[in-house]
């Protein structure tokens, strides 16, 4: 990627309103099983979506994925919400503006684009959970479903998280488009 091609991802992503990102290697990105069984046995998504464990590769197949790749960018979202609830239409518009960038980069010429949003898929009002995907091409799968450890890459590439303890509070969440 020359200088030029990676200034016109940047305006892209800006025009997106997808400005507070940082550019990294996605071999650095932290990948562990724990973060895996934290889906199997504590989150209420799970087996729930084609876009989640048990559904997608093995952590190893993810790691995998992930060497393929060496340049890619991080997205920071801070959001404080006064009614929790209104948390899902705000994911599921910033994860429809990642999947925009992610085609217009494509289209740019990088054919290895892939995009990890912020939030699990909330494309279809009802998921067909187990049945398969109503939109294939436009779902993706969560960064933890690909067991990274968002705490731990985030803190890498010195953005800010912390568990949130209290919906009152300010949530830290981060989504990635894997470039070339």
């Amino acid at each position: 990627m020359n200088p030029s091609q990676k200034r016109e991802i940047e305006k892209l992503a800006v025009a997106h309103g997808l400005g507070d990102f940082a550019w990294m290697d996605p071999r650095r990105v932290v990948i562990g099983q724990w973060v895996r069984m934290k889906c199997y046995y504590g989150c209420p998504g799970f087996g729930k979506r084609k876009t989640c464990p048990p559904y997608v590769p093995s952590v190893e197949e993810c790691r995998a994925f992930f060497g393929e790749y060496r340049r890619g960018l991080l997205f920071h979202f801070a959001k404080k919400f006064k009614d929790p609830d209104r948390r899902h239409p705000w994911s599921k518009e910033v994860n429809q503006r990642m999947l925009d960038l992610e085609k217009k980069v494509f289209l740019a010429g990088f054919q290895k684009a892939f995009m990890f949003p912020q939030a699990p898929c909330r494309l279809c009002k009802e998921c067909t959970g187990t049945e398969d995907c109503r939109q294939p091409y436009l779902s993706r799968p969560t960064l933890e479903g690909f067991g990274v450890d968002v705490y731990s890459t985030a803190r890498l590439m010195g953005y800010p998280i912390r568990v949130v303890k209290d919906y009152s509070e300010e949530m830290n969440r981060y989504g990635m488009l894997l470039v070339e």
